[in-house]
């Protein structure tokens, strides 16, 4: 199979998914959901393949998705509509890339997400998809755009982390390093870079020599009590809010200022601390 946005390899028991856009970070654009899901789903069909770890190329996991595509760029898209906006039409778009994302989470095999450099914002979204993360070090992670234009789709900050440290993430925005995120659990384990994927493969080999049944049964197993605490009603929650975070006025703000002074200067101000301005403030200047 052919992909765009990423690559795809199989041997020894262990399929890799590689996001491959490194000159952006690995950023998400609209190709890359569908793209991992069928990566997913030919590792699943697979019966040599055991676990599937996915990674990154270049220096970093996943920036997140390409603001270069979808803040600067035509304002009248499903996610950026223009006033008054369909929240069905969005949730129909945003749910579709959540549901390709979670194809991780539903694998019948194991997953295991390979970080260095960063995993932030939608890029955390597809790392927290993932059975297991390692992480290195000073690799960071977080969700951004919690202060402006987002909210988690695949809400599983607080499935991780529990209510109060999850309201630490997302309403400050801020991110952790990779020892942080070990210390809370966010991650199941956190080395230095160039020990990164000695643990992958070592935590990924010790997998191989399982039965795929032993596996799949595991899996299963514990996921069913996420299920049970109303995982896709948080999704769907979730999924609804991320749409209202981008029509908003300060999700407008955000858009007509990312159009005219870029999507890197919009993030600055975001990420600054400063009060975010609406978007009338924004017109009437």
């Amino acid at each position: 199979m052919e992909f765009e946005t990423l690559r795809y390899q199989a041997g020894d028991r262990i399929a890799r998914i590689t996001l491959n856009r490194p000159e952006r970070l690995n950023a998400i654009v609209t190709a890359m959901p569908r793209e991992i899901r069928l990566a997913v789903e030919q590792a699943n069909a697979d019966d040599d393949v055991h676990v599937i770890i996915l990674e990154g190329a270049g220096r970093a996991f996943c920036s997140g998705y390409d603001l270069k595509e979808f803040a600067e760029g035509d304002a009248d898209t499903p996610c950026t509509q223009k006033m008054p906006w369909d929240p069905m039409i969005d949730y129909r778009v945003m749910k579709g890339f959540t549901d390709d994302f979670f194809s991780l989470w539903r694998s019948y095999k194991p997953t295991i997400c390979k970080v260095q450099g960063f995993a932030v914002a939608g890029g955390s979204d597809i790392a927290l998809c993932c059975d297991l993360v390692v992480m290195a070090e000073d690799a960071r992670i977080g969700y951004m755009p919690a202060r402006v234009w987002g909210c988690p789709t695949t809400a599983m900050w607080v499935y991780r982390l529990g209510a109060e440290r999850a309201k630490r993430m997302l309403l400050t925005g801020d991110t952790i390093d990779g020892r942080q995120a070990k210390e809370w659990g966010l991650v199941i384990d956190a080395v230095p870079e160039a020990e990164l994927e000695a643990a992958v493969m070592k935590l990924a080999r010790r997998m191989t020599g399982v039965p795929k049944n032993q596996l799949m049964m595991q899996k299963l197993m514990i996921n069913q009590a996420y299920d049970n605490m109303g995982l896709a009603n948080t999704q769907m929650i979730a999924t609804l809010f991320d749409g209202i975070t981008r029509h908003s006025p300060e999700g407008q703000w955000f858009k007509h200022y990312a159009e005219d002074q870029g999507f890197q200067e919009a993030v600055r101000l975001r990420d600054s601390g400063e009060n975010i301005p609406g978007s009338k403030k924004y017109e009437d200047n």
